[in-house]
């Protein structure tokens, strides 16, 4: 029965020592600088396709538009306290967020006004995708409902 255990043991060294010598191996073959890649010459009849879109598939970007507008019916609420237009609206307004990242509200009544404790960021958290392009302001406004 001791020399059953003793051939175990020294079987399950021996499978041991093959699994380093494999490791050891597959460490030696990954630290070895990879050999530069033959140059590939394509044929001179192959045509090279360009990696983006046509220009009438591309998304509109930050730089192609003077901002973007979103509708906010409930009461604004900035800094603990709602935001209200001198002439009393609370409600219903337009928030502009514009390519200089500044942040403007407009009333129903056509007030604006610039809102700095309101930045880009709270604009993207708070706006859904965009849905329409529109050429003008008016445009925009109507769409909105103003």
């Amino acid at each position: 029965m001791e020399i059953y255990l003793f051939r175990r043991r020294a079987r399950a060294d021996r499978e041991f020592r093959e699994v380093q010598r494999a490791v050891q191996a597959l460490l030696v073959m990954h630290t070895k600088w990879p050999e530069a890649p033959a140059t590939v010459t394509e044929p001179a009849d192959t045509v090279v396709v360009p990696d983006f879109l046509p220009p009438d598939l591309r998304p509109v970007t930050r730089q192609d538009v003077e901002g973007f507008m979103m509708r906010w019916d409930m009461p604004l609420v900035i800094d603990d306290e709602v935001h209200a237009c001198p002439c009393g609206a609370y409600r219903n307004w337009i928030v502009f967020n514009m390519r200089d990242d500044s942040v403007w509200l407009r009333c129903e009544a056509g007030h604006a006004t610039e809102e700095p404790r309101l930045d880009t960021a709270w604009y993207n958290r708070n706006s859904l995708p965009v849905d329409a392009f529109h050429p003008t302001l008016k445009d925009g406004l109507r769409h909105l409902g103003h």
